[in-house]
């Protein structure tokens, strides 16, 4: 079976303003995403996701990736990063997360833009114009809370029932203006560490 994409999308926001204060530099948060029909689609149940995920996973996480580093301007631009699938009301849940949770698609990703960490994500299912939801956090560090953000926007027309929609989120920085701290300084209030972070 070949991979049918039905389309492309891009979404960009530059954050000027937050909280009635210049955000200095402004914040630019991107989204790609592909609408692809599900491979799985009429099979009934398939065992085996592994053909198709290594078949199809790598060409649509490179091509995802090769979309987001243009909108950013290049890898190195990317500091927050997280990826999202959204699976068509007849299609399984797994169908969506098979496409995305591999490396055979977030590695594109992580090495463009040389991360350490994981990469957030959703996994969901719904209607077309559903709102996709990415979550972001700092490639580097996921204890640095002033990365956690979300790209948030919806594809009129898709998924259809038998489509999944894939995608990659990014950010070139922070929230503006973030002074909530980081996961490090609560572990130390509560005297606890990363390795055992229960331990009060």
């Amino acid at each position: 079976m070949d991979l049918r994409i039905r389309k492309l999308v891009n979404f960009e926001e530059e954050i000027r303003i937050e909280g009635e204060r210049v955000a200095d530099p402004a914040l630019r948060v991107f989204g790609v995403a592909a609408v692809v029909r599900n491979p799985w689609a009429g099979r009934g149940y398939v065992d085996d996701l592994k053909p198709e995920i290594r078949a199809f996973a790598p060409i649509l996480g490179k091509l995802l990736t090769d979309r987001i580093l243009a909108l950013a301007g290049g890898g190195d631009k990317i500091e927050a990063y997280g990826k999202a699938a959204m699976a068509g009301l007849d299609c399984e849940q797994e169908h969506a997360s098979a496409l995305i949770h591999t490396l055979h698609f977030g590695n594109f990703f992580r090495q463009a833009v040389d991360a350490k960490s994981y990469l957030g994500f959703t996994n969901t299912r719904g209607p077309a114009n559903t709102q996709i939801n990415i979550p972001l956090m700092d490639k580097h560090d996921t204890g640095r809370r002033s990365h956690y953000l979300t790209v948030q926007f919806s594809i009129y027309d898709a998924p259809a029932d038998n489509e999944i929609v894939v995608a990659f989120g990014g950010a070139t920085g922070g929230r503006p203006h973030h002074r909530i701290g980081d996961r490090y300084q609560d572990l130390a209030e509560i005297g606890a560490d990363v390795n055992n972070p229960a331990r009060l």
